[in-house]
């Protein structure tokens, strides 16, 4: 008899505030009663700092059409299963990954960062026009990530992607931590304020434009940085082909054991999820080689 495969547990929160953070970031803060219900992932004894959701989104011409949704029956929490008996692939919910930057467990409350690039795309379109009382739904989380204390040395390096990720680990990081904190972003508008141990440096990269590989400036960066001996914790996420790149200098070129990094890419130049996500399984879509 083969196994069933385990239902996966969607939870819907309420918009209860939004945040213009810098220029093109917008923070969401969601809660409500579901937020009882949510399995908050912890590695070891320590709660993960990368603990990712997969949020449910409407198609856009369905998001807009709220007629449409009542006649589709298109009610939180999805029934998936049944929609996908009724609706073609086009109209089906889809996934988008993001971090969850801040547990409030006194509030019940999730924050969610959006990085905002005009109207394009599905989330950051969503977390734009959102307003207190929207309701949006998720699988997870799940994570594999937190700050080691035993750690002689810590690196964080990532785009805007990553950047809530990198400040929640920052945050849980013990008092005494050392290490290097490494950020690239837009432009010096797109920085944020970042709770950072004495012993840990912070550096912005500033591209002065939007993402390109001819832009990007982070694996440059770390070509050139010297790593002092000792048990070194790595995290590094970010666009997929920089990742790939990053992976080979910390590994092939500096020696760094690849066992126990967190290396993974949370997006794709040229693009879209659905695309990223179906080309994870083959050789272009993962970050080490076979």
């Amino acid at each position: 008899m083969s196994k069933s495969k385990k239902t996966r547990i969607q939870h819907v929160l309420r918009v209860e505030a939004k945040k213009q953070l810098t220029p093109h970031m917008t923070r969401m803060v969601l809660g409500g009663p579901g937020f009882d219900a949510i399995e908050f992932k912890s590695v070891g004894e320590s709660p993960a700092t990368d603990q990712y959701i997969k949020l449910l989104f409407l198609p856009p011409a369905l998001e807009a059409d709220p007629q449409a949704q009542q006649s589709l029956n298109l009610e939180r929490p999805f029934d998936m299963e049944a929609l996908r008996e009724k609706l073609p692939t086009e109209q089906m919910p889809v996934t988008r990954t993001y971090t969850i930057r801040h547990v409030d467990h006194l509030n019940r409350q999730i924050w969610v960062d959006f990085v905002i690039h005009g109207d394009e795309g599905l989330a950051g379109v969503w977390a734009k026009h959102a307003q207190p009382g929207d309701l949006i739904s998720f699988f997870g989380p799940g994570s594999a990530y937190a700050p080691r204390a035993e750690s002689d040395w810590h690196l964080l390096a990532g785009d805007e992607a990553a950047l809530p990720a990198i400040a929640s680990a920052l945050e849980s990081m013990a008092e005494d931590a050392r290490g290097l904190v490494v950020v690239e972003v837009r432009d010096a508008a797109e920085r944020q304020p970042l709770t950072v141990p004495e012993g840990v440096d912070l550096v912005w990269l500033h591209r002065e434009a939007d993402f390109s590989p001819e832009t990007t400036m982070l694996a440059d960066y770390l070509a050139e940085l010297t790593i002092p001996a000792g048990d070194v914790q790595v995290f590094v996420h970010g666009e997929r082909a920089q990742t790939k790149r990053i992976r080979r200098i910390l590994v092939e070129e500096k020696g760094l054991p690849r066992k126990g990094m967190s290396l993974s890419a949370y997006w794709a130049h040229g693009r879209i999820e659905d695309e990223f996500q179906a080309e994870k399984s083959t050789p272009a879509g993962q970050i080490d080689p076979e």
